[in-house]
């Protein structure tokens, strides 16, 4: 008897024969009830099955043989050890045979494909044998249904030789490939799809994504082969192939998704890690180039599981490269990563942040060099950098254990240029002297050394002025800018107000000028006094005024040890 399960929604199966299970185990042997004595003993490993010749040798080709060959005539034994399958699927068969009913799903049906095709089950034995019956229900109905092939294609890894020389691996690939290209207005066949935020709806149209799920579930190198195949056709979009990866690196690298920094805790075994490292190795081969084809979170997480697992030197290396390309992109979010070394006590792992930013740098050294972009997208690109690494910075200073070198050495890495404002920059040092009161002298000259405190705002400027946290070299430098902005604040408003009075606008030249100027009213008569002592030929005079008002003398009026520490201003 030939059943099948029409409904689209549910897997197919297939119901041959209509007699009960007489099968039962004694002393590790099946035994069929019978009335007829057992004249055929088929020995699979440790299970022996006590047949009959009658029953077996008309429909298998390979008994049939055997049976032959052999000389006795009451009883026969016969081993079939390396049959595909083993015990089960010979049962399967068996039972055929008999004509016992027994159930064929996509999770059985390759075992008993192989089994049937070992026993040479085919039609040129009998009429309506086994072989013929599992191929027509292979090709009509499980290769038809979406979950019906991706089991079965699961399946075969027991046994891909057998699977491999019957085509059953290309024929269920290909069968996936083709629904995975199938226009998502088409799909009607049930799939899993388990996204936070979705819900099914009666008319709710089936995502683009739909399939990455349930392929998720494969081997790692059938889901290479099924990713292989839908690239090789040119229709599906990168990020499409990147969200499968995406999918498949959360289902098999369990700590993907974990934010927590004992995420990397748990002791693995040799064994596990070796499998996690084909994972993240394989991963990232299939990567599309296209830039953005996966997220950069998803791309400085796996640079981090790649460390742990001890991924290959290549494969780090790429990883790194492609964060590179977009880091522009990231959150801080995506850069606070656990730390992964075992010798350092420090919590985030600021040495992956730091090889990202120098590829990064690299590459935009590179084009701006090239001028590949305009120089407004460039400018544009390294600034929204320097924001993300001084966010960064704020966070990890609050690292207790964060040491002081790795803390400058990214704060020293961004380019002058990328940093408008050094808000940012100094509300991370000021958290990091706060969090880090022990340090000495010569570390707090070192935080310090990249700030410039002419790029601070007003008000930032005027925290640091107060501040006690802070070297009096990095104080006196922005008490000088301070005074110097407000002493031009109040020239400016003056001259306006003496313009506005009479009743004139003041000119565009004018103004630029006084901007260019960046003097406030001591400094005004200072240079009009150099004026009439170069007037004079007084070159003497005139250096002692301009050093006068030089924020890198001023620090030289500090007394005691700091005069020998704060000799001049970084250059």
């Amino acid at each position: 008897m030939f059943l099948l399960n029409a409904e689209k929604s549910k897997m197919k199966f297939m119901k041959i024969g209509t007699k009960p299970d007489t099968f039962y185990t004694q002393d590790g042997s099946r035994i069929l009830i019978t009335d007829s004595p057992n004249d055929l003993v088929i020995r699979i490993n440790n299970t022996s099955y006590h047949l009959h010749r009658s029953s077996l040798v008309p429909k298998c080709g390979l008994l049939r043989r055997l049976c032959t060959d052999s000389e006795e005539s009451n009883s026969v034994t016969i081993e079939l050890n390396d049959i595909p399958g083993g015990a089960d699927a010979f049962e399967l068969c068996a039972k055929f045979c008999y004509g016992i009913t027994i159930n064929l799903s996509a999770h059985n049906l390759v075992d008993a494909l192989c089994a049937s095709k070992f026993l040479r089950m085919s039609d040129s034995v009998e009429k309506g044998n086994l072989l013929p019956k599992l191929e027509s229900f292979f090709h009509s109905c499980v290769l038809q249904g979406w979950k019906d092939s991706i089991v079965t294609l699961q399946s075969t890894a027991k046994l891909p030789e057998w699977c491999e020389n019957l085509g059953i691996i290309r024929k269920c690939i290909d069968s996936i490939v083709e629904k995975i290209l199938t226009p998502t207005a088409q799909v009607s066949w049930s799939h899993t799809y388990t996204r936070p935020g979705y819900q099914k709806r009666k008319h709710h149209s089936v995502p683009r994504d739909w399939w990455t799920e349930d392929i998720s579930d494969l081997d790692l190198d059938l889901f290479r082969c099924i990713i292989t195949a839908a690239r090789s056709s040119f229709t599906l979009p990168p990020q499409l192939i990147g969200e499968a990866l995406h999918v498949y690196t959360c289902r098999w690298l369990p700590y993907f998704k974990s934010k927590s920094h004992s995420g990397f805790s748990v002791k693995e075994n040799e064994a596990a890690l070796e499998r996690h490292r084909r994972v993240v190795n394989t991963v990232v081969n299939m990567i599309p180039a296209d830039k953005g084809s996966v997220s950069e979170g998803f791309l400085l997480r796996l640079v981090s599981i790649a460390t742990y697992v001890g991924a290959s030197l290549t494969t780090k290396t790429e990883l790194i490269r492609k964060a590179g390309l977009q880091l522009e992109e990231a959150t801080l979010a995506d850069l606070l990563l656990p730390s992964q070394s075992s010798s350092h006590h420090h919590r985030y792992d600021t040495d992956l942040v730091a090889a990202v930013l120098d590829s990064f740098l690299m590459l935009w050294r590179r084009q701006t060099s090239a001028h590949v972009s305009s120089n407004s997208q460039l400018l544009h690109s390294i600034r929204k950098v320097a924001k993300l690494i001084d966010s960064y910075l704020q966070a990890v200073s609050q690292d207790v254990h964060m040491p002081v070198p790795n803390f400058v050495s990214l704060a020293e890495a961004v380019p002058d240029i990328a940093r408008e404002s050094h808000d940012r920059l100094y509300k991370a040092i000021n958290m990091y002297l706060k969090v880090h009161p022990e340090i000495s002298k010569e570390e707090k000259k070192r935080l310090c050394r990249s700030l410039d405190c002419q790029k601070l705002s007003a008000e930032v400027r005027a925290h640091a002025v107060k501040n006690e946290r802070m070297p009096l070299r990095t104080v006196v430098q922005a008490l000088f800018f301070d005074q110097e902005s407000s002493s031009k604040g109040v020239l400016s408003q003056a001259a306006s107000q003496v313009l506005a009075s009479r009743g004139k606008e003041v000119p565009t030249d004018e103004t630029s000028m006084m901007h260019k100027l960046h003097l406030g009213p001591p400094e005004t008569a200072s240079i009009g006094k150099a004026k009439s002592m170069r007037e004079g030929g007084s070159q003497r005079g005139e250096d002692k005024i301009r050093s006068s008002t030089d924020p890198r003398k001023l620090v030289r009026q500090g007394t005691g040890s700091e005069r020998k520490y704060h000799a001049s201003r970084d250059r």
